[in-house]
């Protein structure tokens, strides 16, 4: 998207007001790959806008790797064990032997903020200035050219971290059943049953209350406790208890089920040319 809105050539603009000379700006913008010609000599002398709008992007990109960051590096702590990173991307602690430092993850996280201050740091260059070029903007360089390089080089580090961790899948599935995650699908359920998303709602609230002062789960509960609460359901309830339940019975586009994970992992394989 951004390619497409910047990809203009400015050359013919005579760094002011155009030239005398009998070019050719569209032969020029075709030949070098351009997708159209700026449109005013004077503008186009002193905008910057296309530095701002890039840079912005990778700024978006840095904020999203370093998100991603923070939340495999909470994964492969001690306290979750969801994600073992490779050797090769961890270091040693100085006292700690049998430490392993995500450094390469905190390092990606810890570069977004270079990359996020080149946005402001152009825009307080472009604030200030009259049309025409000013030799303010060659300041405008060293953000662009840092904050490109910086977000190559995380995403080439992190596509190898990625490539080479592995998920703890037993770990994972220990804490699955956690926090009742199959609640909002017994929710759903009632609701299915005709009963009132606000009335579905509060039910479900009280018998997960229920299971908390008895240190169960949902699909522990007996078919009379259910009715007990709600007589809107039956034995089809337990279809839908449980987190593999639960996620089983996600079928919206764009949901977490099986189903709707697949379509999405085919759509971005035949996207990026993978399939």
């Amino acid at each position: 998207d951004c390619r497409r809105r910047v990809n203009v050539c400015p050359l013919g603009a005579a760094a002011l007001a155009g030239t005398t000379l009998p070019i050719d700006r569209r032969q020029t913008a075709h030949d070098l790959g351009f997708s159209e010609v700026a449109r005013n000599s004077l503008d186009v002398s002193s905008d910057r806008d296309f530095v701002a709008e890039f840079v912005f992007c990778l700024a978006l990109i840095a904020t999203h790797l370093s998100g991603w960051a923070e939340e495999w590096i909470l994964w492969s702590t001690t306290e979750f064990g969801f994600l073992r990173l490779p050797d090769a991307y961890t270091t040693g602690s100085s006292i700690m032997p049998h430490k392993r430092n995500p450094d390469v993850l905190e390092l990606i996280r810890g570069k977004a903020a270079r990359v996020l201050a080149a946005v402001p740091q152009l825009l307080v260059l472009m604030k200030g200035l009259p049309l025409a070029y000013n030799r303010d903007l060659q300041e405008d360089k060293p953000p662009l050219f840092d904050a490109y390089d910086t977000v190559v080089a995380c995403l080439e580090i992190a596509s190898e971290v990625v490539r080479a961790a592995e998920l703890q899948a037993d770990a994972i599935a220990a804490r699955l059943e956690d926090g009742f995650l199959d609640a909002t699908a017994l929710m759903e359920y009632l609701i299915q049953r005709g009963v009132p998303m606000r009335s579905a709602h509060e039910t479900v609230g009280r018998l997960v209350a229920q299971c908390e002062q008895r240190g169960c789960r949902l699909r522990d509960l007996s078919l009379e406790e259910f009715r007990a609460v709600c007589p809107a359901v039956d034995e089809t309830v337990y279809a839908v208890l449980g987190a593999e339940n639960a996620v089983a019975a996600l079928r919206s586009y764009g949901a977490g089920g099986r189903g709707p994970v697949e379509e999405q992992l085919e759509f971005w394989r035949t996207k990026l040319g993978l399939a």
